[in-house]
């Protein structure tokens, strides 16, 4: 399982054998069957999460028991619940798996120490954090000033792989709109049921 993350860091971050080897002596095999944790609620998020194969995804309960969907994760995604890995505060929120799922974890202080001793996985990190608070800027943008049928367009566009592998009332709770209403715009764009 190693070896899709060495891959993934040879390509995207540029990293040497030597460099791999150092990552990999901290990383755990984690599998997940579909709907087990990763992350509940009041526990402390101390590992950084490379997806190898799977589907996750990251949601808070309302007070009323509504599931609020923040964020999914597919192969070759990292996740984690990143106020709670950077605070060491309890996580207000959940991880759990939509699919039987393989996850390569590093402990925040293997993760910092790998972020220190290698330039290359440094100016990589800090990429990925650059691209997720634009996607953030982006998504509370959208929230607040796109109709519910825009937000659904641009979510099919932007991650036509998560409306396949996706149910559709978790959809729903991503875009932050009714499973009826998403209904209603499938139906009008001619798109089947799930």
């Amino acid at each position: 399982m190693f070896e899709l993350l060495a891959t993934y860091l040879r390509e995207k971050a540029g990293l040497t054998e030597a460099e791999i080897q150092r990552v990999e002596a901290f990383t755990v095999a984690k599998k997940l069957r579909k709907r087990q944790y990763l992350l509940q609620e009041g526990d402390t998020c101390t590992y950084n999460c490379f997806i190898a194969k799977g589907l996750l995804r990251m949601y808070r309960l309302g007070k009323n028991g509504t599931e609020h969907i923040l964020r999914f994760g597919i192969e070759n995604w990292w996740m984690a619940d990143y106020e709670s890995y950077n605070t060491g505060n309890p996580s207000v929120r959940n991880i759990d798996a939509l699919e039987d799922s393989e996850l390569l974890l590093i402990k925040k202080e293997h993760f910092d120490a790998l972020i220190s001793e290698i330039p290359g996985f440094q100016n990589f990190i800090k990429q990925l954090e650059y691209k997720s608070f634009d996607v953030s800027q982006n998504r509370i943008l959208s929230n607040i000033s796109d109709t519910a049928e825009e937000r659904y367009i641009r979510f099919v566009q932007t991650y036509p792989e998560f409306n396949r592998r996706i149910p559709l009332h978790m959809i729903a709770s991503y875009l932050g709109t009714s499973r009826e209403t998403l209904s209603r715009i499938r139906q009008k764009r001619n798109e089947p049921e799930k």
